[in-house]
C-alpha cells in the first residue's frame, strides 16, 4: 500500500520501545498518523494502547490529568521524541475512540505490525484535502473543533458540504462561552504558523463564530481604514487581512503575523464622528493591544509586541520624514521591546516603501552601540552633568549615523 514505506520507521522505533507482547495492544493513532501518511515530521506521537496503569509506569510513562479531557500517559524518547499515549478498554475498544474523535483524517490508527485501521475513510479525504467529522454531534461535542477546521482550512485543507452544514446550523453562543479561552489561542496562534492564515480569521468572520473570543474581529468591517485615497480597500478588516497576507508571505513567524493583524487595533477606539480620519489610533492602540492579549492569555511577548507595534507603526511609517534623532529613539525602543525585526516586516505590508530596509538595519547598529563603541570615555561621560547624559549620547550616535550615509 501507498502508506507502508512512510510509516516503516516510525513503527520500527516503537517495537523497540515496548516489548514484543504488548504490541497487539498498542495502536498509532491521530494527527501523528495523518502527518506521517502526509511525509511531514510530527512533533509527538500518539497512541492508544489496551495497557494497565502499572504497566504504563512500568515502562517509564507519567500520568496527567485534566478536568477537560481524559487521562493521558506521557514519555520522552531520544529517538522518536514525546509519546503521548490514552488508555482504551481492549483492542476492541479502538473503534469506538477513532469514533470520537474530530475529523475523519484524525480517525486512522496503524498497528505496529503496519495495517492501517480507517473506520470512517480517512485516508481518502487525506489525499482529497477534505474536512469531514466523524460524527454528527462531532461540534456539540467539543465546540473548539470549529476552530480547529478553520485553521485546517488555513493550512490548505477544505471544509465538505457536511462540515460547513453543521456548523452554520447552530447558534454556538452559549456553547463557546464555556471554552477556556487558552484552548481558542492555541488554534489561533496554530493558524498563523499555516499557509494562509488569513482563512483562519475569514472563516470566523463568515460563520459568525467566536464573538466570546474575539469581538474586535466583529467591529472592524464597520469601521472606514482611513481616508479613501490612502485606503482605497475601504474598511478595517480588509485592510488588516491585506496586511496580515503580505507579511505572510516574508515570514512564517506566528508572532509577527498576529502583530499585522492586530496593527491598527486602535482604530477601534476612533470615535465615529471622526471617520474616516484616526488621529491618535496608535496611542490608543497601546492599551487596547495589552487588553486584547491579557483576554486571550497570551505569552507577554505577544503583548509586549503588539501593544509597541501599535503604538510605533505609525512613525515608521513616516520614515524619510523623521529627524535622525527620532529614527534613533524609534530603534532604541524596538530594541528595548524585542520588536526590531517585526516593526520593519509589518511597516513594509502596511505601507509599501515607508522607509528603507538598509538604513533601518544601520540604525539599529549605531543604537546598540555601547559607549565604547561610540568613541566617548568613562572621563568624558563624568564631564557631563546626568541630566543631560542620555541625551549627549544621543547626539554622539546621531554624529556617526551622518558618517554613514
Amino acid at each position: 500500500m501507498w502508506y507502508k514505506k512512510v510509516m516503516t520507521k516510525v513503527t520500527a522505533q516503537l517495537k523497540q520501545l515496548f516489548p514484543n507482547h504488548l504490541h497487539e495492544r498498542i495502536f498509532w493513532v491521530g494527527g501523528s498518523v495523518r502527518d506521517h501518511l502526509l511525509g511531514r515530521q510530527a512533533k509527538d506521537i500518539d497512541l492508544a494502547a489496551a495497557l494497565s496503569d502499572g504497566e504504563l509506569s512500568q515502562l517509564g510513562f507519567i500520568k496527567v490529568t485534566s478536568k477537560s479531557t481524559v487521562p493521558i500517559w506521557f514519555r520522552y524518547d531520544s529517538v522518536a521524541g514525546t509519546i503521548e499515549v490514552i488508555q482504551i478498554k481492549n483492542s476492541a475498544g479502538l473503534n469506538d475512540d477513532l469514533l470520537r474523535r474530530d475529523f475523519s483524517i484524525n480517525a486512522m490508527a496503524m498497528s505496529l505490525s503496519g495495517q492501517l485501521i480507517d473506520p470512517l475513510g480517512g485516508s481518502i479525504d487525506l489525499c482529497n484535502k477534505i474536512l469531514r467529522p466523524c460524527a454528527a454531534n462531532s461540534f456539540t461535542t467539543d465546540p473548539l473543533r470549529i476552530f480547529r477546521a478553520f485553521r485546517f482550512e488555513a493550512d490548505g485543507w477544505k471544509m465538505s458540504a457536511e462540515t460547513e452544514e453543521l456548523i452554520r446550523d447552530t447558534d454556538w453562543h452559549l456553547q463557546l462561552r464555556n471554552i477556556p479561552v487558552e484552548r481558542f489561542s492555541r488554534e489561533m496562534l496554530k493558524a498563523l504558523a499555516c499557509r494562509t492564515p488569513e482563512l483562519f480569521f475569514q472563516r470566523m468572520y463568515e460563520f459568525k463564530t467566536g464573538l466570546e473570543f474575539l469581538p474586535e474581529l466583529y467591529q472592524m468591517p464597520a469601521i472606514p481604514a482611513g481616508p479613501i485615497h490612502y485606503h482605497p480597500e475601504g474598511d478595517l478588516f480588509t485592510h488588516s487581512i491585506e496586511v496580515l497576507q503580505r507579511t505572510a508571505s516574508q515570514t512564517n513567524d506566528p508572532l509577527t503575523r498576529f502583530c499585522s493583524f492586530f496593527h491598527d487595533i486602535g482604530k477601534l477606539a476612533t470615535p465615529a464622528k471622526l471617520y474616516p480620519s484616526h488621529h491618535g489610533h496608535d496611542q490608543a492602540g497601546y492599551k487596547l493591544a495589552i487588553c486584547l492579549c491579557d483576554r486571550l492569555k497570551l505569552p507577554t511577548s505577544y503583548k509586549t509586541a503588539l501593544a509597541w507595534i501599535s503604538r510605533l507603526h505609525t512613525t515608521i511609517n513616516l520614515w524619510d520624514q523623521l529627524r535622525d534623532s527620532t529614527k534613533l529613539r524609534l530603534a532604541e525602543q524596538t530594541l528595548k521591546a524585542g520588536i526590531s525585526e517585526v516593526l520593519p516586516i509589518v511597516s513594509y505590508a502596511d505601507k509599501a516603501g515607508g522607509f528603507k530596509r538598509k538604513e533601518w538595519d544601520n540604525t539599529l547598529r549605531i543604537a546598540a552601540m555601547t559607549t565604547t563603541e561610540l568613541g566617548i570615555c568613562m572621563e568624558q561621560l563624568a564631564g557631563v552633568k546626568e541630566s543631560k547624559r542620555k541625551n549627549f549620547i544621543l547626539q554622539k550616535r546621531i554624529e556617526i549615523s551622518k558618517i554613514k550615509k
